[in-house]
């Protein structure tokens, strides 16, 4: 479906970038590092911050240290908690964006429905949900994986009159207070809400599939003193590092010792018995406990971290159900038992929809064969360059692409695959060129090695049989991890060979037309009189080797 036959040779902007959440922001500043002035961002919502401007549930909050969770060019010193709430992440999103001068490069309330290459012209055509056009010679695909609500399914869900909603779409205007309420999955977000919502219920019932390893929440209220301390950049920056290394250790160092597999197991089941401690001076009753103690190894599925989560289980108004659900009738529940319960509302904390057909991204995308990129990872397997680029889809980069995230705090990734991006953008530029594609063998080699690195890991033992963990693709795969550090996530993507991508020009107007493409819209109806000082442009060939 690649298209040849547009009648606009020259795109209106030079960088398109799709989702104004924390990837949308961290990729507009890489293109100011470079130098890239004429792009726009554009995001189906109506207002920034991504994943925390969806996620509005009871209880929302980072669940790595706030003071970690900023951009490393934009610091922020004044939080409210250690682990900060879901709105204050989001108001920080709106400080990035206007500090870095980027509110003019945006365009809310516009998603993207459909992304076409036109191979005659080195350019992106993409359709926006409004159904007009957009052409960009590049494209930056920044929609996070936390974007696409994942509802269960089950039979009859179709069939509940009670209100029925998902922790990504919080109606606000429902007042679930003194209601009987049932909670469906036991993740990181259902950690959060559980207990927010047992304050205000009269019963909620909470299903579990499978339990999830909660360690103790060092959390407490920042005051002045730490935030001052905060100002001071040599403490910011040493937070940064500590609390980056931590966190990498507690969620991924399992993953990187996956060459190491005894060091591996040793460290795991040494966390497991500290959290099993932990859980005994939470919950005193055995037959709770026993419920709430994970069948398969730390590590299988995203631990969490909670100070509240195992003592709402002992609240009276509280019920813990492990039996499966069977199916949904017009008033509640029917479990695999035959037990029915009643509830005014459902809260489904099921997910998003991370490696799946059409999730990764949520539009279709054709390339120069006509492939639409979903349909080429559902038959060829998820795979891509760095977790950023694949070949046949030239011009285009992925934030959080397929083997890219070295679990972790997600914004050194950001940060890394979007100066990957900009890289090549730059390069492209000095090159004089108007495509740059990713070449085969790199590729190849990244992909390859990366999958017998995810496979090596425990992820594929025993252990994590029953853990039901969507690191695990339904491929088989755990295309969602990459098994290395973050420092070497950060690295490779900041030093790859240039080489590694392949820079063409098509003809004389496309030379032009580098130039041209750095002309922004405020400037657009000028650059007919620049075109002749355009077309002199000495262009350097796009094979010529060039230094990382």
């Amino acid at each position: 479906m690649s298209s040849t036959n547009g009648s606009t040779a020259q795109p209106t902007y030079e960088v398109l970038v799709i989702g104004a959440g924390f990837s949308g922001i961290g990729s507009g500043v890489a293109l100011h590092k470079v130098g890239v002035e004429n792009f726009l961002i554009i995001d189906k919502w109506d207002t920034v911050g991504g994943t925390w401007n969806a996620n509005t549930y009871p209880g929302v909050a980072v669940d790595v240290p706030s003071p970690i969770y900023n951009f490393s060019f934009q610091p922020r010193s004044t939080w409210s908690r250690f682990f900060a709430p879901g709105s204050e992440v989001q108001r920080y999103a709106e400080e990035v964006v206007d500090k870095q001068g980027l509110r003019g490069k945006l365009r809310l309330g516009c998603g993207a429905k459909k992304a076409v290459f036109d191979d005659a012209h080195h350019m992106w055509r993409i359709t926006t949900d409004a159904g007009d056009e957009l052409t960009a010679r590049y494209v930056i695909n920044a929609v996070g994986i936390l974007e696409q609500p994942k509802l269960p399914s089950i039979d009859g869900i179709e069939d509940f009159t009670g209100k029925m909603m998902h922790t990504a779409r919080w109606d606000h205007d429902y007042d679930y207070r003194g209601k009987r309420v049932a909670v469906i999955g036991t993740g990181a977000t259902a950690l959060q809400a559980i207990p927010k919502l047992a304050e205000q219920v009269e019963q909620l019932t909470v299903y579990q599939r499978t339990a999830i390893w909660v360690a103790p929440k060092p959390d407490f209220a920042m005051g002045k003193g730490w935030n001052r301390m905060l100002d001071i950049p040599p403490v910011q920056q040493g937070v940064r590092l500590i609390g980056n290394l931590v966190v990498n250790a507690f969620l991924g160092l399992g993953f990187a010792l996956s060459d190491h597999p005894r060091a591996a197991s040793a460290l795991l089941g040494t966390g497991e018995q500290l959290i099993k401690g932990y859980l005994f001076t939470q919950v005193r009753d055995r037959n709770l406990r026993r419920k709430l103690i994970p069948n398969y190894r730390l590590g299988c599925k995203r631990p969490s971290i909670s100070n509240v989560y195992f003592k709402t289980f002992t609240e009276p108004q509280v019920d813990l159900v492990t039996t499966p659900i069977a199916k949904f009738t017009e008033s509640g529940i029917v479990t695999a038992d035959g037990e029915q319960r009643d509830f005014d509302m459902v809260v489904s904390a099921t997910g998003f929809k991370v490696m799946g057909k059409g999730s990764t991204p949520p539009y279709p995308v054709y390339g120069t064969d006509g492939i639409e990129l979903g349909q080429f990872w559902d038959e060829d397997g998820y795979q891509s360059y760095e977790g950023v680029s694949v070949p046949r889809y030239p011009n285009m980069f992925h934030i959080i692409g397929p083997y890219s995230y070295a679990p972790g705090s997600v914004i050194p990734l950001i940060e890394a695959t979007s100066a990957h991006a900009a890289r090549v953008i730059a390069e492209s530029r000095r090159r004089g060129a108007t495509r740059a594609e990713i070449r085969q063998e790199p590729h190849d080699e990244y992909f390859h090695r990366m999958l017998a690195r995810n496979n090596n890991t425990y992820l594929f033992d025993v252990g994590c049989t029953d853990s039901s963990t969507y690191y695990i693709d339904y491929q088989g795969n755990a295309a969602g991890l990459r098994a290395t550090t973050q420092f070497n996530m950060s690295w490779t993507n900041r030093h790859f060979p240039l080489d590694h991508y392949r820079y063409t020009r098509s003809s004389q107007t496309d030379r032009a037309a580098v130039l041209a493409d750095r002309v922004t819209g405020s400037d657009r109806d000028n650059r007919d009189q620049a075109s002749p000082h355009l077309a002199e442009y000495a262009v350097i060939e796009s094979d010529q080797p060039s230094s990382n």
